[in-house]
């Protein structure tokens, strides 16, 4: 008898994976964060197939919605944020908490457009990323008062603005322009703090037209 894997993808109720469904998921998976994270979820899966080494109708089979992929990839990263922010909102030091959050998420979401896109949007994926996506919202939002309270954030913030701030950032440059999208948390940071004697230096970076060029259409990594 073959060996079976519970199958963990949009269904809970799928049955069982023989060894060579399962490796196939697995390449598929595999496939789609590569895919996602360079092109964003709107990637075909025809691309996906083509990665994995597989056919699209495999593809489909195992993941028939657009939705099913996204759940099956995104809910651990998700979460991931979620803890981040809470972490941050738990930091002695609420500054410190707030930048070192500023700097993360947009690294993380410059990193993979296709989580920069599930945390922005509702309606990608379903219940459990869904759910996880709910709870990001209160915990930058108490991120954000644990940082007005010690009298160190502009009273006007609101989380919302600390989430569009970091999306707006991840745009900016490709995956390997870490030190760019310094240079503009700089700026955000200085924006956002109430207090501050002289501004904080930018990290000097050239910076061109292809740079503005990129938060309109983000850069896609060579394939």
């Amino acid at each position: 008898m073959s060996s079976v894997t519970p199958a963990a993808d949009g269904d809970p109720a799928a049955r069982p994976l023989r060894k060579d469904a399962e490796r196939n998921r697995a390449r598929i998976l595999a496939a789609a964060r590569e895919v996602f994270a360079a092109q964003g979820l709107d990637a075909g899966f025809d691309e996906v197939a083509r990665v994995a080494g597989v056919g699209v109708g495999t593809v489909y089979r195992r993941f028939p919605e657009r939705r099913d992929l996204v759940e099956a990839l995104f809910q651990e990263e998700v979460d991931a944020v979620v803890a981040r922010a809470e972490e941050a909102a738990a930091d002695p030091d609420p500054w410190r908490g707030l930048v070192g959050f500023l700097h993360w998420g947009a690294e993380a979401q410059a990193a993979d457009r296709g989580l920069a896109q599930v945390l922005a949007a509702a309606g990608r994926g379903h219940e459990r990323v869904a759910s996880g996506r709910d709870r990001l919202a209160p915990a930058v939002d108490a991120l954000v008062r644990h940082a007005q309270r010690a009298g160190v954030l502009r009273p006007d913030v609101s989380g919302l603005d600390i989430g569009i701030a970091v999306a707006m950032v991840g745009r900016v440059g490709g995956p390997d322009r870490a030190r760019l999208r310094e240079r503009y948390v700089t700026l955000v940071l200085d924006g956002l703090c109430l207090r501050r004697d002289a501004p904080t230096p930018l990290p000097q970076v050239a910076v061109g037209e292809d740079d503005l060029a990129c938060v309109v259409e983000p850069v896609r990594r060579p394939r």
